[in-house]
């Protein structure tokens, strides 16, 4: 059965719901769904698109999705920079949903799948807005903030 994203989500969410995670093969129903979410919250604020080529440089990488109620509801890409680091990339939250502590659970279990792929160090190019996020998630900034995208960003990095 596929999973879609929605676009009328519950408003509330609590511990007392269950947030399951999937592994999202590249080029499937479910991918295109993360696309959407992903361009929804990162993308189209900037008025910024997703090329062909963007996508298909992702087959490659580790998609994940949480869902909830079977609705996707956030989802992030783990790509791949050597055997030993992985980069954390395109982490979204639905944005009725953002505050809630999905974005957390999401992110400590991309952690525990790249400790079980073999990655040692998790990297990621952090927007200044969410710094603190992943600050309190245990990543540290490396260097000086850089634009990528327009906007301003830090390299964050966490020993698995």
């Amino acid at each position: 059965m596929g999973r879609r994203a929605v676009s009328i989500l519950p408003l509330a969410f609590s511990s007392m719901d269950t947030l399951v995670f999937h592994t999202i093969a590249h080029n499937t129903p479910e991918y295109v769904a993360a696309v959407a979410l992903r361009h929804a919250i990162l993308r189209q604020p900037l008025g910024l698109a997703f090329s062909a080529q963007q996508l298909a440089a992702e087959a490659d990488s580790q998609h994940i999705g949480a869902y909830l109620e079977q609705a996707l509801v956030a989802c992030l890409v783990l790509k791949p920079i050597n055997p030993r680091q992985v980069q954390m990339r395109q982490v979204a939250v639905d944005v009725q949903l953002q505050g809630k502590g999905i974005g957390r659970r999401l992110v400590t279990h991309a952690e525990m799948v790249a400790r079980q792929i073999g990655y040692q160090e998790m990297h990621l190019h952090a927007r200044e807005s969410a710094v603190i996020f992943y600050q309190r998630l245990g990543y540290a900034t490396h260097g000086e903030p850089f634009t990528e995208i327009g906007i301003p960003h830090c390299l964050m990095i966490k020993g698995l």
